[in-house]
This record gives C-alpha cells, sequence and structure tokens, in this order.
C-alpha cells in the first residue's frame, strides 16, 4: 500500500494505445519526505507521516522545526498520516517517496476538499425540482414546499433537506485509474475528476 500528497494542477484530455480519448485530472504528486513512522508499540497504532512542499525556514516555529530537525528533512509546509501503510517498516524518517510508488493501471482512492459554494438552495444543494409554474403561485419556484406536520408533532423533524452551507467538505473518491505517470516530472494522471479546486491539496492512496 502506498501513499502521497499532491497538488491538483487541472484537467486534460489524452489518449490512450487505442486513440480513445480519455479524460483525466493532472497532479503534482510528491516527492513526500518521511518525517515519522508510527508503530503500534509505541504510538498505539501502525502509520506514515509524509511531508509535502518546502517552506521558508522563517515561518517555521520551533516545534516543527526540532520535528523536522529530528527527521533529517527540510521543513515542509503540507503535514499528513497515512494509517495502514503496509510497507511502513520498510521505510525510515528522512525517506522520500515519489510517483513511482504508484503503477499505470493501478486503482487509487483520491480525498480532496469540494468546493465551497456558500449558502444554497434547496434546487441546487438537494436537487429539488420547486413548485409549479402556474395556478397564481409566482414566488415559490425554488422554494421546499411542506417542511414541517400537521398540529402534531407540530415541529420540523431533525435531518430534514433545506437550504444551508455547501461545499467545503472532505470527499473521498475511491477506485480512480492511474492512466499515466511522469516520474522525472513528479505528474501522475488520474482518470476522472477529483474533488477541489485547482492548486488544491489532494491525498492519493492505494
Amino acid at each position: 500500500m502506498a501513499g502521497l500528497i499532491g497538488r491538483k494542477l487541472g484537467m486534460a484530455r489524452i489518449f490512450d494505445g487505442q486513440g480513445k480519448a480519455v479524460l483525466v485530472t493532472v497532479i503534482e504528486a510528491g516527492p513526500c519526505a518521511v518525517t515519522q513512522v508510527k508503530t503500534k508499540k509505541l504510538d498505539g497504532y501502525d502509520s506514515l507521516q509524509l511531508a509535502f512542499e518546502n517552506k521558508k525556514e522563517k515561518n517555521v516555529n520551533k516545534p516543527e522545526a526540532g520535528h523536522f530537525s529530528k527527521a533529517g528533512v527540510k521543513a515542509k509546509r503540507i503535514v499528513r498520516e497515512f494509517r495502514g501503510m503496509d510497507d511502513a517498516a520498510e521505510v525510515k524518517p528522512g525517506d522520500e517517496i515519489g510517483v513511482d510508488a504508484f503503477g499505470e493501471g493501478q486503482r487509487v482512492s483520491v480525498t480532496g476538499i469540494s468546493k465551497g459554494k456558500g449558502f444554497q438552495g434547496v434546487v441546487k444543494r438537494h436537487g429539488f425540482a420547486g413548485g409549479p409554474k402556474s395556478h397564481g403561485q409566482s414566488d415559490r419556484m425554488r422554494a421546499p414546499g411542506s417542511i414541517g406536520q400537521a398540529s402534531y408533532p407540530a415541529r420540523v423533524f431533525k435531518g430534514i433537506k433545506m437550504g444551508g452551507r455547501m461545499g467545503n467538505d472532505r470527499v473521498t473518491l475511491r477506485k480512480r485509474r492511474v492512466v499515466r505517470i511522469i516520474p522525472e516530472k513528479n505528474i501522475l494522471m488520474l482518470e476522472g475528476t477529483v474533488p477541489g479546486a485547482n492548486s488544491g491539496i489532494v491525498l492519493i492512496k492505494s
């Protein structure tokens, strides 16, 4: 099992060996430095802590500086933990992991923060159809309709679909196929879409 931190660059279209167009998301994945290896014996669980993108020394506080110095790596901006890494015992702090940890055709899970949409109504947020367009109605086109009960229980139940904040959530998409890898440029191309806006941080795990 492998894991990497990456940055979403955008989307593109490439052609496979049969000349078929494939929609891909281009990700700058790694290289990631191993900053800590956690074990069940010492920490209560097994995981691998990875760091991505260098950070200016002036922006590093003392605890961070000590942590990175102990691992023998430069200060990094993004630090994430990957649990359930089968090969955690084979690496040590200071090692570097790149896109060659994955293979073309492999299926991976991608986690990112979805685009924030702000406050949205029920038509956009939940796919409601809205009210009828005739019979004298003029201001109920995109309204949710009735949300409550009669005189009993005389309240709105929890969980009723209503307008509210939409997006900006942690989203994981599974079984995304690795279409192409360009190791010299740290580029990973995944089939289909990936959560988040361009330049957003994503976590890739096999």
